[in-house]
């Protein structure tokens, strides 16, 4: 495994592309700006300042950089990205009714829940103006499809969530809308803007899909087996908040009558005791699904690894190669 002992690979990429994410980041304040509604730049800047990777915006960097793209609408959709992503985050914290995200208060609790909900929708009004000031209708449909898979995903997650018939097609269904589908965004229209051929563009959207699942899935695994410290959430976080993610799925599926009639009243019903979190993960150990998510997420990291045999050979490749490996090595 190709992990610097020096930096994280988002860190190296950060280092390269520094002068383009400094352009990103000044274009993201400039349109985050609002004349007439001040609370807006208000709660942008609460969440666009609060120190997150930037990840996705990099990846669309980083895709045109491989090609020696020379122009600069990348920057406009690297921002534009980042406003996708910061608009999801808003509406979710709503959804999600949560109080703190990256280790602050979200936005919707330090405002309000209507102030989240329109500033959300400001971004995303904003990232179709940047969308348009590139020109590509190819590029214009590809942010709007994944802007509309991730709405899908959202309102797919709300009715599977708690619903025991959910099984690994459904849940695969929804981390490709939730987020793979930003990830697949983010580097196919690096490529199309740099003018990769189709088998290359096609090459770093399979990458971008299998970084993002094998991302989330190691995410959903990390909440019953991670560091709190170094997670920023407690374990058993998603079986507090009744959420079927992989590990648990991967148990309802072989579940007795009697332990199914467990996961129907904790994750089901909501009917949650003390002590059922311990007999929750009882269970993720007996019937090793702990263990089977894990080869999961490795199998999503070393797909996106494959796909990206066809692009140019580049330390920016190696890099894109080294994140796959890093984004599942917390699972070590």
């Amino acid at each position: 495994m190709n992990i610097s002992t020096v930096s994280k690979p988002h860190e190296r990429l950060a280092e390269i592309l520094s002068g383009e994410m400094d352009a990103v980041n000044d274009l993201i304040r400039t349109r985050m700006a609002s004349e007439h509604a001040p609370r807006i730049p208000e709660v942008t800047a609460h969440l666009v300042e609060a120190g997150g990777k930037r990840l996705r915006p990099m990846l669309t960097l980083a895709a045109a950089r491989l090609f020696d793209y020379a122009g600069d609408h990348h920057l406009r959709l690297a921002a534009t990205v980042e406003f996708i992503h910061t608009a999801t985050l808003l509406h979710d914290d709503v959804v999600d009714e949560s109080a703190q995200r990256r280790g602050r208060p979200t936005a919707n609790l330090l405002w309000d829940n209507k102030s989240s909900v329109l500033v959300g929708d400001y971004l995303f009004s904003r990232s179709f103006q940047l969308m348009v000031e590139t020109g590509s209708l190819r590029v214009l449909d590809i942010l709007a499809n994944a802007s509309a898979t991730i709405a899908e995903g959202e309102v797919l997650q709300m009715t599977a969530a708690t619903d025991l018939g959910t099984d690994e097609a459904i849940y695969l269904q929804v981390v490709r809308g939730k987020t793979a589908a930003l990830f697949s965004a983010a580097t196919e229209v690096g490529g199309v803007i740099a003018q990769a051929s189709e088998a290359q563009v096609k090459a770093l959207f399979d990458y971008g899909d299998a970084l993002g699942i094998a991302f989330q899935i190691a995410d959903d695994l990390l909440d019953y087996q991670g560091d709190s410290k170094a997670t920023g959430k407690n374990v058993g976080d998603d079986f507090r908040e009744r959420k079927l993610t992989l590990p648990v799925i991967k148990a309802v599926a072989q579940a007795t009558p009697e332990e199914r009639a467990f996961w129907q009243r904790t994750i089901g019903r909501g009917r949650q005791e003390s002590g059922d979190l311990e007999t929750a993960l009882g269970l993720m150990g007996k019937y090793g699904t702990l263990a089977a998510t894990r080869k999961d997420a490795l199998g999503w990291a070393n797909k996106a690894k494959a796909s990206l045999t066809i692009l140019p050979d580049h330390e920016i490749r190696t890099l894109l190669s080294d994140l796959a490996d890093f984004v599942v090595a917390r699972l070590s």
